[in-house]
């Protein structure tokens, strides 16, 4: 069920608004049109297409399931920022951003990407400056820099509203996702910190919940310590020395082994990978020949 805060719209996502759908924002801005993260439901899309105008698409980051019916807005302008733009120029690049190097995977996400996602490489966008200030007719815009999740993710905040839109910065169980090749823990941290100081009143997440009317409050904490009690989780298992693989088979981020075997052993390694590269550069863990060694 959509709901309406003004000239902002909060349309629910197919599932629940878990992968691969999210939420969507509608802005009906006096002068300009705008649908935030076009992928919560085709059959919702294509009856506000029918319905409103859409001038302009904004992309929270650049993830495949904030893009998934992209296509059904081709003569609307797309903004982005700058930082998250290559990956929607190429689907090679794309698949490099998330570091699927193995020729069977690659194969594999490139066809789900163009098949299950309608992925169109872009050819321009206007960019979504970092604390810009937008006013599209009776409604004010600001854009909020929030990486580490991606290196040019965005959150909104409507001052007038009291609305922050979260983006990817969900406040789900699972905790923040932070694997791709040039996402960054440390970021991630400070972009929850920023969130957390922000004077809203309602926020609005990518998925799951999705609409918060009270102040998520504990769940904020929650979300952040999800990152301490997985890195505590790996230095407790390096008690002794341990290979990566034998650090992989212990499936300490998702607790066990997942179905699709393939995709789930890939994302364990992604993330286990960034806490292993935190926790070297903070001189907590060595690698010693073959094995991680506890300092």
């Amino acid at each position: 069920m959509n709901v309406q805060f003004g000239r902002i719209c909060f349309i629910r996502g197919d599932n629940g608004g878990k992968y691969p759908f999210n939420h969507s924002v509608y802005m009906e801005g006096e002068d300009t049109r705008v649908i935030i993260d076009p992928s919560c439901s085709p059959q919702k899309l294509s009856d506000l297409k029918l319905k409103e105008s859409v001038d302009q698409v904004w992309l929270s980051h650049w993830h495949e399931d904030h893009m998934g019916f992209l296509n059904l807005f081709d003569n609307s302008v797309l903004r982005i920022s700058e930082k998250d733009f290559p990956p929607l120029t190429d689907i090679d690049i794309f698949l490099d951003w998330y570091g699927i190097k193995e020729e069977y995977l690659r194969g594999l996400w490139k066809s789900i990407i163009l098949n299950s996602f309608n992925y169109h490489p872009q050819r321009e966008a206007l960019f979504l400056n970092d604390d810009e200030k937008i006013d599209l007719g009776s409604l004010k815009v600001q854009v909020i820099a929030t990486p580490g999740h991606t290196p040019g993710h965005l959150s909104f905040f409507f001052p007038d509203e009291e609305i922050l839109f979260l983006g990817d910065y969900d406040l789900t169980s699972f905790g923040p996702w932070y694997g791709d090749v040039y996402s960054s823990i440390e970021q991630t941290i400070e972009s929850i910190h920023k969130l957390k100081t922000i004077p809203a009143s309602r926020w609005i997440a990518s998925h799951n919940t999705g609409l918060f009317e009270k102040n998520p409050g504990k769940l904020w904490d929650d979300y952040e310590n999800i990152i301490y009690q997985r890195e505590e989780k790996i230095l407790n298992f390096l008690k002794e020395p341990k290979t990566l693989q034998e650090i992989l088979s212990a499936w300490l981020i998702y607790g066990r082994p997942r179905e699709p075997r393939e995709f789930f052993e890939f994302n364990e390694r992604a993330l286990v990978n960034k806490h292993i590269e935190y926790l070297e550069k903070r001189r907590k863990v060595k690698l010693d020949k073959d094995r991680y060694v506890k300092i």
